[in-house]
């Protein structure tokens, strides 16, 4: 199987029609007293009281009260400047978050700043689901319309796009294998045995309600996963010379015990591999983008701690974060998008066995629950209400 690459989508890079890119993520706190009001943010309309968000931000305060999730988009952010910069394009970069400052508000304020009239959106999530997805698409709707900017149609002011999702993008399965390879190698440095070892990719648990009603976007959340896991093992398969057993696993589940949520949490799992009798472990966290709060906590100190306990030597590999395959992928993505603004044929690059997904979401796409329509309008697909 052929190394992948993100190539250069084109000699004369044009990115018409649009004028700005919105860097979307989910933000974090900078300091202890952020941590129960961005909680309170993230929890909106869930009727969680303050008592129980103080013992989830825990887990902050463990960190000083501080998300490293900021910091990590500033530099993807600068990362993806410079990258735009070596392509000789010019387009102004513009960072929001869902969840905490900068909000959605003050990005779409800074973008009437720099007089943008239509600008793509490019999520920090790469599968497609109600989390990672549509709740982008609502909020933005939502805060269009708390301004006075959102008609039946869309936007009335600042138009919007966004690129497609990106998990089966080259780019991205690159950068993955190139963190996985690096985590085999800190392995090896410790004395864990290579070819015996597990690999096993973790991401962030979803209800088990969430997942069906991702299946509208063409697979279902841990379709998408398990698709991307396979091509990256494939990869790293041959680059180490011998076959890599795997497994997906979950973590940072939340809500309520009765609540079905995608397993096996990551602790159960490296439990039951322990019983199994595999010694040797290598986390991959591909289900993020970069080393946020659920890295941070519930792989480098829970499950390693786990894994500690079970007497496994487990190292955990790097997320994708500014890694050159994943950065010159994302703008290969604004090229195809901008391409597809425009009504060109386009050929979008993909690895494994799905299809490219949409760039504009068919209606009822990714719900919070199958068959539930949310009655909230979300930009971005074919239709706004639904």
């Amino acid at each position: 199987m052929p190394s992948f690459s993100a190539q250069d989508a084109a000699t004369a890079p044009d990115l018409r029609p649009y004028d700005a890119l919105f860097l979307y993520s989910f933000g974090g706190p900078n300091e202890p007293a952020d941590v129960v009001p961005f909680l309170r943010n993230v929890t909106a309309g869930k009727g969680i009281p303050d008592a129980r968000l103080e013992e989830v931000g825990e887990h902050y305060y463990g960190f000083g009260g501080k998300s490293p999730i900021n910091e990590q988009n500033l530099a993807l952010k600068a990362a993806l400047e410079a990258e735009l910069a070596r392509r000789g394009i010019e387009l102004p970069v513009v960072w929001g978050n869902r969840n905490w400052a900068p909000y959605t508000h003050d990005a779409i304020t800074e973008l009437e700043g720099l007089h943008a009239q239509r600008a793509v959106a490019l999520v920090t999530s790469a599968f497609s689901s109600y989390s990672g997805c549509r709740q982008y698409r609502e909020d933005l709707a939502v805060v269009l319309e708390k301004r006075g900017q959102l008609d039946g149609s869309g936007s009335t002011g600042v138009r919007f796009d966004k690129i497609r999702s990106y998990f089966n993008h080259p780019g991205f399965a690159q950068a993955n294998v190139d963190a996985v390879l690096d985590g085999y190698a800190a392995l090896a440095a410790q004395g864990g045995d290579g070819p015996a070892a597990r690999l096993v990719f973790v991401t962030h648990s979803i209800p088990d309600t969430m997942e069906a009603a991702s299946r509208v976007s063409r697979a279902t959340y841990s379709e998408q996963h398990r698709d991307l896991a396979r091509t990256v093992v494939a990869q790293v398969s041959q680059r180490l010379g011998h076959d890599v057993a795997w497994d997906l696993a979950f973590c940072s589940r939340s809500g309520p015990p009765s609540q079905p949520w995608l397993e096996p949490d990551v602790n159960d799992h490296l439990e039951a591999i322990a019983a199994d009798g595999v010694h040797d472990v290598v986390l991959s966290p591909i289900g993020f983008v970069s080393d946020h709060m659920e890295v941070a906590y519930d792989l480098d100190t829970e499950a390693m701690e786990t894994a500690e306990g079970l007497g496994l030597t487990a190292v955990r590999a790097g997320t994708v974060s500014t890694r050159e395959p994943f950065v010159r992928g994302l703008v290969d993505l604004l090229l195809e998008r901008a391409a597809i603004a425009r009504g060109e044929e386009v050929d979008q690059a993909v690895v494994g066995e799905l299809p490219a997904f949409r760039s504009v979401c068919a209606p009822g796409c990714c719900l919070r629950r199958d068959g539930e329509p949310s009655g909230v309008p979300a930009l971005c697909s074919t239709d706004l209400y639904s």
